[in-house]
Order: structure tokens, then C-alpha cells, then sequence
């Protein structure tokens, strides 16, 4: 299982440049793709299709090969096989059939992304691509909303926009998230913001809406309590600044957690509007 790169070449390590020329068969997502990146290292072997349309099918060729006594590699088109890309059911075949299964390690767009993420929390969860429809999108978020480790999820340009306004809704504005896109390649852009902004940020430039994502959602918060000194720290500075800027400066002030005081914001900010239409009714 040999990893290969998100989209830097140089990411390809020396072990795996030396596997994947030494093996008899190399299995690829795409063999077009993977052509390209043998041509660049002057890697000349076989190349043979393995994706989610044919892999069961594959790999009962494979099993053979390897009962035969050659060695075969397993490549996708960018990162670790099996982490949202085929390769999961070929594993489980070759296992099955009594043969080892060796990781070669190199690039994964998920461990990439939380890496620069900033998470505090003990665990994570790699959940990957979710469902497509929006119905069905929401309905596993909701299952997520009480998660105390920290999400990982891939997501498509033509749906982040769509992702992220649920994930705001259904996890709150005040929750943390990382959106990290085209890793290692030349347009790459990480940026943390809290929830509520993330639809703003992917808006404010055509191009924020492009390329391959990965979107890392801080946990939630083990009933957190701001301090009153925190709390009235955060309401002066609320009538004078917008709310964002508020947030940051509490946070530097009073050490407290900034998804904490965001959440807090939030819900001072709706208090008030309440109180105020309450006001001009009267």
C-alpha cells in the first residue's frame, strides 16, 4: 500500500520510488494519472486499473498474481490507498487469502490538514466524504453534533459552500473549523475561522470555492462555562467592536477559549436583538 503524493511531487518518498519500480504490478486508481507520475521519476512498470467500479473484480486478479509469487503495489491517485479511496476491499481479500499486507507511508490530505489545525483535543475522527444529498448530509451531521473530538471530513468544490452553512447550523457558529484546500499544490490555502464565518470567507473569492478540501471541525465543548470576568470582559468590548474582533481580543485578554466566547457572543448578540424588538413593539 504505497502512498504517493497530494500534489508536490517531491512528496514521494525514496521508498516508495523504490517499490513501486521494483514491484512485478503496479494496481492504480487511474493509470493515466499515475503514468504521469512515473514519467517523472522514470518509473517503468505495469500499470493495471483498480478503482470503486471494478475492485472486487481486481482483486480476485490480484490474489492470483500474488499466489503466483509477484508483488504488487497499490497506489490512488493522490495520498494513502483506503482513506476514502479504494483499496479497503482488496486489502480484506488479499488478508483473506493469507498473504501480508505491507504500508508504505507518505502523504494523507487529512492528517496534512489537522496537522496545521491547532486541535487541543485528546481524539479525532476521520469521517471523510458525507453524503451527498442535502437531506442526507444533514441528517449525518446531526449524528456528529455532540462529538467531543475534533471531525475530519473531505468535501467537493461544487458542495463546501453547501457543507459548511449546515455544519454552522447544525453544530453551532461558535465551533472552530479548519479549511484547508489543494494541499501541496500550488494554490494551497489554510485558514481557522469559527463557523459562522467560514460561508463569508469561501464567498469573499471565486477561487476559495476551487480545488480538493478538507474541512477539520474543532469538538465540542464539555459544558464550558465562561468566568464572569471573561463574560463581562467580552460584553464591553461588544458594544464598541464587531463581533469577530471582539472574540479575538477577549481571548487574548482573559486566556479564555475562543469557541467558548464565540458561543457566548452569539447568544448575548440574539439576547439583545430580542430585547430590542421587544423595545420597538411596546
Amino acid at each position: 500500500m504505497v502512498a504517493t503524493p497530494l500534489g508536490n511531487l517531491q512528496d514521494l518518498s525514496p521508498r516508495a520510488r523504490t517499490v513501486l519500480a521494483a514491484v512485478d504490478v503496479v494496481a492504480a486508481e487511474d493509470t493515466r494519472h499515475s503514468q504521469r507520475l512515473f514519467a517523472a521519476f522514470g518509473i517503468a512498470a505495469r500499470l493495471v486499473a483498480v478503482h470503486q467500479h471494478n475492485e472486487q473484480q481486481a482483486a480476485g486478479r490480484i490474489v492470483d498474481w500474488l499466489a503466483a509469487g509477484r508483488q504488487v503495489a497499490l497506489i490512488t491517485d493522490a495520498g494513502t490507498p483506503a482513506v476514502s479511496d479504494p483499496g479497503a476491499r482488496l486489502v480484506a481479500r488479499v488478508r483473506n487469502a493469507g498473504h501480508p499486507v505491507v504500508p508504505v507511508p507518505g502523504a494523507c490530505a487529512a492528517v496534512a490538514a489537522l496537522s496545521v489545525a491547532g486541535i487541543t483535543e485528546s481524539g479525532f475522527r476521520f469521517i471523510g466524504f458525507l453524503p451527498a444529498r442535502a437531506a442526507a448530509r444533514r441528517d449525518a451531521l446531526a449524528k456528529l453534533a455532540d462529538e467531543r473530538d475534533a471531525l475530519i471530513f473531505y468535501e467537493a468544490p461544487h458542495r463546501v459552500a453547501a457543507c459548511v452553512a449546515d455544519m454552522a447550523e447544525i453544530f453551532g457558529g461558535g465551533r472552530e473549523i479548519l479549511i484547508a484546500r489543494e494541499l501541496t499544490k500550488l494554490h494551497e490555502e489554510t485558514a481557522a475561522m469559527p463557523l459562522a464565518e467560514a460561508g463569508a470567507w469561501l464567498a469573499a473569492d471565486a477561487n476559495r470555492g476551487r480545488g480538493e478540501f478538507v474541512l477539520v471541525v474543532h469538538g465540542v465543548a464539555g459544558n464550558e462555562e465562561l468566568d464572569a470576568g471573561a463574560a463581562r470582559t467580552l460584553r464591553l468590548l461588544l458594544t464598541e467592536l464587531p463581533l469577530k474582533t471582539a472574540v479575538r481580543l477577549a481571548a487574548e485578554i482573559t486566556g479564555a477559549s475562543r469557541n467558548g466566547l464565540y458561543s457566548h457572543a452569539l447568544e448575548y448578540r440574539r439576547c439583545d436583538n430580542l430585547r430590542s424588538e421587544r423595545r420597538h413593539d411596546i
